[in-house]
């Protein structure tokens, strides 16, 4: 079994990234009544026990196969974005990163500084030196936010994914490895 992982801060600018924490459930449960979220996210929260039960996968650190964060504004801690790690493979070296904004944060470039962020503390902290990224064809929103945050596309996976939609969508996969150039970005906190 891996190690586990000892949650961390990271800052994003003005903003932080830190491990969730169960104050959070309401900002989870309004995040998804979003349906683009929903859509593009996996339908998996259509109660509050359904966020419960995600939060707690969020919180849990131990297995040592993923690290989550929550973006907020430290001031406030509203809730801005979620970033996670996933399918950590330290043999490997590999790792896959998810994302989603709340409808309010959108359009303002955190969700590719958050993605950074934690890209930079994998290879940083972890045995990674890849990070895969993944987004339907149908959702370029989430292309720009690869682009952005430093990834290159390196092709199409056909049917690979069942969104929130119930449909299962051709993907576009990215990468970004440990000594590709890092990027440049500004947020509008």
């Amino acid at each position: 079994m891996p190690e586990p992982l000892q949650p961390v801060d990271l800052p994003v600018g003005d903003l932080l990234l830190r491990p969730w924490r169960e104050t959070d459930i309401e900002g989870i449960w309004a995040a998804f009544q979003d349906p683009e979220l929903r859509r593009w996210n996996g339908g998996g929260v259509a109660s509050r026990t359904d966020a419960l039960v995600l939060l707690g996968r969020r919180m849990d650190w131990t297995s040592g196969d993923h690290a989550s964060w929550a973006l907020v504004d430290p001031a406030v801690d509203d809730l801005l974005a979620s970033v996670s790690l996933h399918s950590l493979d330290r043999l490997h070296g590999n790792a896959q990163v998810g994302y989603w904004t709340v409808p309010a944060a959108r359009g303002r470039g955190l969700a590719p500084a958050a993605v950074d962020a934690a890209c930079r503390w994998a290879f940083g902290a972890l045995p990674v030196d890849r990070v895969e990224l993944c987004h339907a064809v149908d959702n370029p929103a989430s292309g720009r936010v690869a682009e952005k945050a430093g990834f290159t596309r390196e092709g199409r996976l056909r049917r690979s994914y069942r969104y929130g939609d119930g449909v299962k969508h051709d993907e576009l996969l990215w990468a970004r490895l440990a000594d590709d150039p890092v990027p440049e970005i500004g947020t509008r906190s």
